[in-house]
């Protein structure tokens, strides 16, 4: 790993002078020749990289080499981050004080009247960390020839896996055998087995022998998930956590528990949940053999009902016996055919049948080094996957990982070859995953956002950052070292978990920079490891009623810092942030998760939070906010961090967003906006028109308040057409509800032609997907510029509540979903709605016209006044075609519609109707019984509610 950081800081120091170039100023005048000096080191020690991390694994000194090397790089990465971030404020104009030279005059260091005397110290300071730095990259340096390393090549990229080859090897089964054994076991309720107690069934078997995959075959069977009441799954892991156990068990059971912390209270709950209920508990992944940690669990679960089961997984038979399993299933090693059809399965994935032949035989040599472990021959076959020549194959059988005992925790050696294989800056990225606990879901978009706020994909020059994080994630995915894949609706990976081994080959490659604790008022005092001075990602889960641990500040090196709870006082993390922001000056990423039932809320994000200039990740998610200082949550100072990129709120209300949002141009993803221009805030809240230079915004943006938009203008300075990289905008007129009340006839009248003028000025970038209008006030929310988003396929337009005609939608060919929601003023929908083109039509060449040619999915919700639904034809436009590939149509809350267009009903392609709260329509067409059933008795799937 010690060779992605630092190729990263060749990448760096090039692009920093290259930037200086292009500026014509020098802001650490003096430090040429050591910057040149720094470069050659850098360059001569990434040479023979490779090789010294190999050693590394083995050879005790070369490991110390390496972790010095380690710790003098991050400082570099630190003090070049610095020293970019000084560039971009002179290049915003944003150094204080500071005059921005003119175009040619060179701005000396040391001498410079361009600068106050703060600017010129933190220069100097610079200069000065530069050389002691190489001082001590010298020494390391020239220490490397004691130890004879080989000059290796590296591997530059990761070859891109194509989407449309992908295999998830999540879904890579087999076990069948064992498989129904263990499902007849589950559902077997002999009075036989029902007298010797607590039905406890266990799976043993060596790391990576498929345990999991067992369980996860049976709990997820059909018959198996109609047969209980509860299934409750718990990774248990080590060490044995009482608490959080029994917390996860009532979680599953769907009970209420957030005034319980003590542990017998949790039993008791348990205790109560499961009477007369048949549950299905899996403990996966058990270690401890101490009867007194799992006899107080055994006691509560003994109430549960007939044919309730529990199932574990566990490497140990002693395990199995300790916790008293009447059944023992043994899992035995694939044969040499079951191994070798899983392995071909992923090796010889998207190969011709020739080129497979020839590699067949040296293949199955491979396989025989699997030792029948599935786990062994998806991670091996995944590597050799991207192995085109048989020479590459050889060089795997060859390898001498294959002579490697097990070390630390049984992590395999071939887990560890096809990490060494994967390219320097892929190996960091799976190494950060150790941040996470075991059985933890990866959300792989926010994985991926933190992957880039530590810098390991890169600096961004003709490849988006976001598409090399994918390419990452897909690299690491297709090799096994992701699994347990959650998908959307379009198939795209969502979130992942890593397997128990591959988490502990994260974490023994990465065990002194990741530290992951619980704290709780019931455990001892939170403990500070030895080497926190190493420590770089932190993640803490903060049990009720404790409090959050100000030793954290020792972790001076910090660069990730992920806080998660349920419940307990934020009252306290308000100091504690104030007091971290001032000591872990090197912090990336700052996570907080917590919830919304505390009872002393986060009031504000401290101040000195602008003192986190190395920033580039800030979340905060699920937390109750309050209102504080006329409202506000971020500090004035937030446009001090010019280096953020995602700044995310979930479920998190802001009043406003500060002025000074406007200086973050790196930002590429923002949850919301809250603007205004009405002065409420004394001029301190962001406008419209400070979103003007965030032109790296992408994905989702959210603009809210823009009722209390009144200066078109700033709508204009906006220039949302400019950000290019959007792909969903929602735009929400929103207005206070006390102001709501008190409007007369004649303001509504003015704030319904400010709302048009406004949407008319929010242009979005012409390749918009998803586009949201939300409580417009306009008389028509079809804006001019909506003809031009040739490539929107979803639209939601939601309470326009002066609209009374549906606007021309059928004039968007390329929509494929569209929701109306709360249009209250619409009587009747018609042949407005489809928004047929005369011009269009008599000029069209095909033999028929169609409208909404590519929508597949219509929805209508709470249409309090809708009445009529009539889409007709006219004479002389026979030819037309109305929603040719429609699949679903939704209809919910529309108590006064009587009936749905006959032409709608009748298509072929309709799969789903659902029609809720809508007495005349479930009258008409109720099945058998409705006047109108056979109209709709085709549909596959006809929903009544």
């Amino acid at each position: 790993m010690a060779d992605a950081v630092v190729s990263s800081l060749v990448e760096q120091l090039t692009s920093i002078i290259g930037q200086e170039i292009q500026l014509e100023v020098s802001l650490v005048l003096g430090v040429d020749k050591e910057v040149k000096k720094l470069t050659s080191n850098l360059q001569a020690v990434q040479a023979v990289l490779i090789d010294a991390e190999r050693r590394g694994m083995k050879e005790v000194t070369v490991k110390v080499w390496l972790d010095q090397l380690k710790r003098v790089s991050y400082d570099m990465e630190d003090v070049l981050d610095e020293w970019k971030t000084a560039i971009m404020k002179l290049q915003m104009g944003g150094v204080e004080n500071a005059v921005v030279p003119q175009k040619k005059k060179v701005c000396s260091f040391f001498v410079s009247p361009c600068f106050c005397f703060k600017q010129v110290g933190l220069r100097r300071d610079i200069a000065l960390k530069i050389k002691d730095i190489n001082e001590n990259l010298d020494g390391i340096a020239k220490s490397k020839d004691m130890f004879n390393f080989r000059v290796m090549e590296s591997v530059e990229e990761p070859q891109r896996v194509k989407s449309v080859s992908f295999l998830d090897v999540s879904e890579i089964r087999g076990r069948s055998e064992e498989k129904n054994t263990l499902i007849s076991k589950l559902l077997c309720e002999s009075s036989e087995q029902q007298q010797q107690g607590l039905h406890i069934i266990s799976i043993v078997g060596i790391g990576g022998i498929g345990k999991t995959t067992l369980a996860q075959l049976a709990y997820n069977d059909n018959v198996v998930m109609g047969s209980f009441d509860k299934r409750i799954w718990v990774c248990v892991s080590d060490p044995f956590d009482e608490l959080r156990i029994a917390k996860a068990i009532i979680e599953g059971l769907e009970v209420s528990a957030s005034n319980l912390c003590e542990l017998e209270s949790l039993l008791q709950q348990i205790n109560q949940s499961i009477v007369g209920k048949k549950f299905l508990l899996v403990l996966d992944d058990v270690w401890t053999e101490n009867y007194n940690k799992w006899e107080p669990f055994h006691r509560c679960l003994k109430n549960g009902g007939r044919g309730s089961k529990i199932l574990i997984t566990t490497r140990k038979e002693t395990v199995a016996r300790v916790m008293e399993s009447i059944d023992i299933i043994t899992i035995k090693e694939l044969s040499d055919e079951e191994c070798w059809l899983l392995f071909k399965r992923l090796a010889f994935f998207d190969r011709s049948s020739k080129e497979s032949e020839k590699l067949e035989e040296i293949g199955k040599k491979i396989v025989g080094k699997c030792k029948g472990l599935p786990l062994a021959a998806k991670t091996v076959g995944g590597l050799l996957r991207f192995k085109r020549t048989r020479e590459e194959w050889q060089n795997i059988l060859d390898s001498e990982m294959w002579e490697l005992e097990k070390f630390e925790k049984d992590i395999l050696p071939l887990l560890l070859l096809s990490y060494n294989d994967l390219p320097s800056m892929v190996r960091r990225c799976f190494c950060y995953c150790a941040i996470f606990p075991k059985d933890y879901k990866m959300v792989k978009d926010q994985l991926i956002k933190l992957w880039m706020a530590q810098g390991y994909l890169g600096l961004e020059q003709n490849k988006e950052l976001e598409i090399i994080g994918q390419d990452y994630f897909d690299n690491l995915a297709t090799r096994s070292f992701f699994q347990d894949f959650e998908k959307d609706d379009d198939e795209n990976i969502v979130r992942c978990k890593m397997h128990d081994i591959v988490h502990d080959l994260a974490q023994f490659l990465h065990k002194d920079e990741c530290f992951t604790a619980r704290v709780d008022y019931l455990k001892e005092t939170f403990i500070i490891p030895s080497h926190h001075e190493k420590v770089r990602h932190a993640m803490l889960m903060i049990g009720r009623q404790a409090s959050f641990p100000d030793s954290v500040g020792s972790f001076k090196m910090l660069r990730s810092l992920a806080v998660y709870n349920h419940d307990y006082d934020y009252s306290s993390i308000g100091n504690a942030l104030r007091k971290l922001f001032g000591q872990l000056k090197c912090l990336r990423a700052l996570n907080i998760c917590g919830s919304f039932t505390c009872s002393h809320p986060i009031k504000e994000i401290p101040k000195e939070i602008e003192k986190m200039i190395h920033l580039r990740y800030l979340k905060l998610s699920w937390v109750k906010v309050e209102e504080f200082a006329r409202g506000m949550l971020l500090p004035q100072g937030i446009g001090k961090l010019v280096n953020l990129r995602h700044l995310k709120f979930d479920n998190v209300s802001l009043s406003y967003m500060p002025q000074g949002i406007e200086r973050l141009t790196c930002l590429r993803t923002v949850s919301y906006l809250n603007v205004r221009d009405d002065g409420q805030y004394g001029g301190k809240a962001c406008t419209l028109g400070c979103l003007k230079n965030l032109n790296n915004l992408r994905g989702l943006l959210e603009l809210k308040g823009l009722a209390n938009v009144s200066n078109i203008e700033e709508a204009r300075k906006a220039e949302l057409e400019k950000k290019k990289n959007l792909s969903h905008l929602n735009l929400f007129f929103d207005i206070e509800e006390t102001i709501a009340e008190n409007m007369n006839e004649d303001d509504e009248v003015v704030l319904q032609a400010v709302n048009e003028a406004v949407l008319e000025a929010l242009q979005p970038p012409r390749d918009l997907e998803k586009l949201g209008i939300f409580y417009c006030r306009a008389s028509s929310v079809f804006p001019g510029w909506i003809l031009s988003l040739t490539r929107l396929t979803n639209l939601t337009l939601s309470w326009g509540i002066n609209c009374e005609h549906m606007p021309p939608l059928g004039k968007l060919r390329f929509l494929e979903m569209l929701h109306i929601e709360k249009m209250t003023s619409v009587k009747k929908i018609g042949e407005e709605f489809l928004g047929i083109d005369s011009a269009a039509l008599s000029s069209s060449s095909s033999s028929s016209y169609m409208v909404f040619p590519n929508l597949k999915g219509l929805s209508f919700l709470a249409m309090d006044k809708w009445e009529e639904w009539d889409v007709s034809i006219t004479q002389g436009e026979e030819d037309i075609e109305i929603m040719p590939g429609l699949c679903s149509l939704t209809i919910l809350y529309c108590p006064k519609l009587k009936i749905l267009p006959d032409h709608l009903l009748q298509r072929t392609t309709l799969e789903k109707l659902k029609i809720h709260e809508c007495p005349f329509l479930a009258q008409r067409y109720k099945k058998e019984t409705g006047e109108d059933w056979t109209k709709v008795s085709h549909i596959p799937i006809v929903e009544f509610q």
